[in-house]
């Protein structure tokens, strides 16, 4: 009986709900061998031991893992120890962690056998056939891939003649073959075929690779060769993600609507064939969308698409140096014309650390930013990502960064670390009071009391400091009672006010029946909210949909609340499908109703 070889692709993501097409897609591409190929996917949660021992229980002949910025630690760590008790498995590497610096990673862990440099779907693939013996590719197609003479057909492949590969050869020596010129991405088969296997987890999907852009600071900038899958293969995956109710599916195309007639095409079918379950993740440049791309966006179903737009800086000349082109002013209008439609969640980016931009010059680029009201706005810190622009002109940037992953920024010439550490608080305050979305109402009226929104956060942020607050894990009702204290510390007039706006936010997502401390006593009364349930389960002005429950279980199901002299009805089986914020009706003698 012919010996089966045991080939496993590892994947160690940074989250459970993360998943790995890398792996799934080498397996597709090489699918002449699948019954060979099995796949694991671990977590950095889970401890060494716990994958070593998962490994060894697969006794693998044949190794390889897909290296990131957030696992290369646990990478190596998981390298240098497998070799110890599974001496024979050839262990090889890819991703883009270890594509630019293949020698390197060799050098430092002897145990390797090599490095899958860039796209490794047809690398993976001959590699395979290496490792089965498989004779060569004939002379005309190896001529066709890759420009030459080719080879006699009909010899054993070699790993001398596998582009895209670093390795040993028998003698010990490192050894760099040329790189694999780019694929056509529609031959790159659909890995989710089977998707029961991504039940819970995050869909990620590629109709395009590349970049049109050159930001210094991004390894997808050197990739210049932009390639689009074929859109009617498109439209077939993305039904299928529709017809399987996927909850959501993340676009990885770096800029998705750079090229105006695929994403017409894309945003078009999914509008049309749109079942009201999966959303849709894509990463713009919005200062590209033209008319017909933002008129088609208005009229989407809200919570169908959201949009990343990555801004990273307000200032002219960083945003030179970094060789970004964008309009930040076309920026402005655009995500304001999307905001006025209510239905579609926008996260903007700012990165600190960037070249010629220092501590104000960050506070001014939060500020405008933060003026265009978005969903999310995500505070990121440079990483100096090796292969990169940014890479190479660290020292005349002096730029000090990390030597571990993910080498994020310690300082530059324009900034130093002390300021570093006030924008890392800065952006915890972000992160729990804004991105949350928790305290849209209390956080729009308080930074009326500051000169600035960066100045109410880092405000908040020295108040955390101050009060011991910082790396604690706060319950959501504690962090109502934290901002409240901070409004009282402040000596903010009209408090009482900013109890009510408190009180409005917490109750549009919480149906707390164990009403804080803080807020003091409803100004409902027993009698009012009973004699108002037994009305509404009698008629049934404001509840539509609730027919079939007792008044005793709407009232559980609801909240009544009397806030700014209005008597407010808070629906949660009815919630806003981007906001997530439970229906609220102004409740009349009148009988009618106002949300």
């Amino acid at each position: 009986m012919e010996y089966q070889m045991k080939i496993l692709l590892a994947a160690i993501n940074a989250k459970y709900i993360h998943s790995n097409p890398a792996v799934y897609s080498l397996r597709a591409y090489a699918c002449k061998y699948k019954d060979e190929i099995g796949i694991a996917e671990y977590t950095i949660n889970q401890t060494i031991d716990e994958i070593l021992m998962d490994i060894y229980g697969r006794q693998p002949d044949i190794l390889c893992i897909s290296c990131y910025l957030w696992n290369i630690i646990y990478v190596r760590q998981v390298v240098a120890e497998i070799s110890k008790i599974l001496p024979d498995v050839r262990i090889w590497l890819g991703g883009p962690e270890v594509s630019f610096n293949g020698s390197e990673i060799l050098e430092a862990h002897p145990c390797l056998t090599g490095v899958m440099c860039g796209e490794g779907e047809e690398t993976f693939l001959e590699l395979m056939e290496y490792y089965h013996g498989q004779p060569e590719k004939g002379a005309d197609q190896m001529e066709a891939e890759q420009g030459t003479g080719g080879v006699c057909p009909g010899e054993s492949l070699t790993l001398e003649q596998v582009r895209g590969i670093v390795y040993r050869d028998e003698s010990g020596n490192i050894q760099v073959n040329p790189l694999r010129p780019v694929m056509d991405l529609s031959s790159v088969p659909f890995v989710y075929g089977h998707i029961e296997d991504f039940r819970n987890r995050i869909i990620y999907y590629e109709s395009s690779r590349g970049c049109p852009f050159s930001c210094s600071y991004c390894l997808s900038s050197i990739d210049k060769c932009l390639r689009f899958r074929d859109i009617e293969l498109v439209k077939k995956e993305l039904q299928f993600f529709i017809d399987h109710e996927v909850p959501q599916v993340k676009f990885v195309d770096r800029t998705f609507n750079c090229r105006h007639d695929h994403a017409m095409a894309v945003w078009s079918y999914i509008k049309e064939h749109d079942r009201g379950i999966t959303n849709f993740h894509f990463e713009v440049a919005a200062d590209l969308l033209n008319e017909e791309e933002i008129h088609l966006i208005r009229e989407m179903r809200p919570g169908l698409i959201q949009l990343e737009i990555g801004v990273q800086s307000a200032n002219e000349e960083t945003i030179r140096e970094i060789r970004r082109k964008m309009d930040l002013d076309r920026v402005g209008q655009v995500t304001a014309r999307i905001r006025e439609t209510g239905n579609v969640h926008q996260h903007l980016d700012l990165i600190a650390g960037l070249p010629y931009e220092n501590y104000e010059s960050f506070v001014r680029s939060f500020n405008r930013v933060y003026a265009m009201k978005p969903d999310q706005l995500q505070l990121g810190f440079l990483k100096v990502l090796k292969g990169s622009l940014m890479h190479e002109k660290a020292r005349e940037y002096s730029l000090i960064y990390q030597e571990r992953p993910p080498y994020e920024v310690l300082s530059t010439k324009w900034l130093s670390y002390g300021d570093i550490v006030c924008l890392k608080k800065v952006e915890e305050m972000v992160e729990v009071y804004y991105n949350s979305a928790q305290f849209k109402h209390t956080l729009a009226h308080l930074e009326q009391e500051f000169s600035s929104p960066f100045a109410m956060y880092e405000a908040f942020a020295l108040y955390y400091e101050a009060e011991g607050l910082s790396k604690i894990s706060h319950s959501r009702l504690a962090r109502y009672e934290i901002i409240y204290r901070f409004i009282r510390e402040r000596q903010v007039k009209n408090t009482e006010e900013y109890r009510e706006w408190l009180t409005l936010d917490l109750y549009l997502r919480d149906n707390v029946k164990n009403r804080p401390d803080f807020l003091g006593e409803s100004r409902v009364s027993r009698e009012e909210a009973a004699a108002f349930y037994k009305k509404e389960a009698e008629e049934f002005r404001y509840l539509k949909g609730y027919e079939s429950f007792d008044r005793n279980q709407i009232r559980k199901m609801t909240h009544l609340e009397r806030i700014k002299g209005r008597l407010l009805l808070f629906d949660y089986r009815n919630r806003d499908r981007l906001t997530n914020d439970a229906a609220v009706y102004c409740v009349d003698d009148s009988g009618g109703a106002g949300s």
